[in-house]
């Protein structure tokens, strides 16, 4: 019994402390959320962005590794075994399994094993290298430029579609706004239908036509919905949070901004992922510049200090445990080598080198030439954005009397209810297209922003038209 009462107790604690954590949890996700903040959170959580600049920050560390090929090579070396002294003249060539025996060869065979042991230190650096660790030091940069470069693409990207992702969940709240509405007033129209059937001043199958006008203007509610919460989702999923939940301050968002003047020329080569595709030819060159020094000699100074020692003297009597470094030796020395036939290799390696430059050039002028077709789409865009905004609030006002006059004439009797449900359904479409067009304005300036590789002066304009927010932490 105590046992159940203190699982109980325990069961009660722990609701009283997630209670409030979930509560707090709630809140945050239905704190106001204004589209600086958005992108902000999306440049600190999103996944692809945290997997490039940890990317970057690996080539970078490259770098540093590559730097290292300058330090000398310091190995030591200790063992001890015990096995047979036999040997043989003649020669091995080189291999890994047969273990060499050093020492003359003696007049008889033996089973026997006795202990031995070795020790020593080989000190080897490269004095002259001919460029080659240079050659591999200015690789490892140039990757971690492409890295560098690839990061700042991917951050605009983020960021981009963070932004973009903000204004789709207002032009979708808006265009759920205007069906919302339109149900409502169609289903007021519908409602004074029916009591003019009922009333037998109008045929039974006005009343059929006004309720399935309410019935198709509920599907679009229901559709716009849809669209509200999946654009939330997106808009969730580009921050880089598991939560669908977002409401965003409009603001003046909703108004479409003063049209800039004649913005600066465009250079499309300063483009984040201009700049990443050209740091990719810059790395293709670097290591093609490595190849040009990979057959020339290794010349390397070593020194060494060893010891040897065994259990046995060459007529089998006892010297002692082996264990013992009892013999020592040292050398100091140079060392040439010289890969004469590696020439053929590296002309074939030069060849394919040669055409990934091609490869990553021509991706380079396509890219170029992409940007310059969408500088001047862009510039289409706009101009098309900026127009149908000035003109949707007219087409709205033709719309809503239209519709007043629809109604007017049926009340009169002077028309059928299909005028009237015509005019109303060209009513929801100039609301609907109406409470987007603004809306369409920024998301074309955002697109011409990411198109010039900067977004901080979207985001100043931006931040000038909503309030300040809490962000979601």
């Amino acid at each position: 019994m105590i046992e159940r009462v203190m699982k109980t107790a325990f069961a009660w604690s722990l609701l009283a402390v997630a209670i409030p954590a979930i509560a707090a949890a709630q809140e945050k996700v239905d704190d106001p959320l204004t589209l600086n903040a958005a992108v902000d959170l999306a440049l600190r959580n999103q996944p692809d962005l945290r997997e490039a600049r940890a990317s970057s920050a690996a080539a970078l560390a490259d770098v540093a590794v590559a730097r290292t090929a300058y330090v000398p090579r310091l190995d030591f070396l200790w063992q001890v075994n015990r096995a047979t002294r036999n040997n043989v003249f003649g020669l091995l060539l080189p291999q890994p399994v047969i273990p060499p025996v050093s020492g003359p060869v003696l007049a008889s065979d033996t089973s026997h094993g006795v202990w031995s042991s070795a020790g020593g230190l080989l000190l080897s650096w490269e004095a002259v290298d001919f460029g080659r660790r240079r050659a591999g030091v200015d690789v490892a940069r140039a990757d971690a430029g492409a890295a560098d470069a690839r990061r700042a693409a991917t951050e605009l990207e983020v960021a981009s579609a963070a932004a973009d992702a903000y204004l789709a969940v207002l032009a979708a709240d808006a265009a759920l706004g205007a069906a919302r509405a339109n149900v409502e007033r169609l289903d007021t129209f519908a409602t004074s239908v029916r009591a003019l059937v009922q009333n037998q001043l109008r045929a039974g199958a006005e009343q059929s036509r006004a309720e399935a006008e309410v019935a198709a203007a509920r599907n679009r509610l229901i559709e716009a919905g849809r669209n509200a919460e999946l654009a939330r989702l997106a808009l969730a999923e580009a921050l880089g949070l598991p939560i669908a939940r977002i409401v965003p301050v409009p603001g003046t968002l909703l108004q479409a901004p003063a049209r800039p003047a004649e913005t600066a020329s465009f250079d499309p080569a300063t483009h984040p992922r201009a700049v990443a595709v050209d740091a990719q030819v810059d790395a293709v060159r670097a290591r093609d510049r490595v190849l040009d020094r990979s057959y020339f000699p290794r010349i390397e100074l070593q020194t060494a200090v060893s010891g040897r020692g065994v259990s046995r003297q060459l007529d089998g009597s006892a010297a002692g445990s082996g264990l013992g470094l009892d013999v020592p030796n040292w050398a100091v020395g140079v060392a040439v080598t010289f890969p004469s036939l590696e020439v053929f290799r590296t002309q074939a390696r030069r060849k394919v080198e040669a055409e990934r430059l091609g490869e990553a050039t021509a991706r380079y002028d396509r890219t170029l030439l992409a940007l310059k077709t969408q500088e001047a789409r862009a510039r289409a865009i706009i101009a098309a954005a900026y127009e149908i905004a000035a003109n949707t609030p007219r087409q709205l006002q033709a719309a809503r009397d239209s519709d007043t006059q629809a109604r007017a004439r049926y009340d009169a009797g002077l028309t059928s209810v299909l005028e009237v449900a015509e005019a109303q359904r060209l009513l929801a479409e100039a609301e609907s297209e109406n409470a987007v067009a603004n809306l369409a304005v920024w998301r074309a300036l955002l697109a011409e922003a990411v198109l010039r590789g900067n977004l901080q002066p979207f985001l100043n304009q931006v931040r000038t038209s909503q309030p300040a927010a809490n962000p979601i932490q």
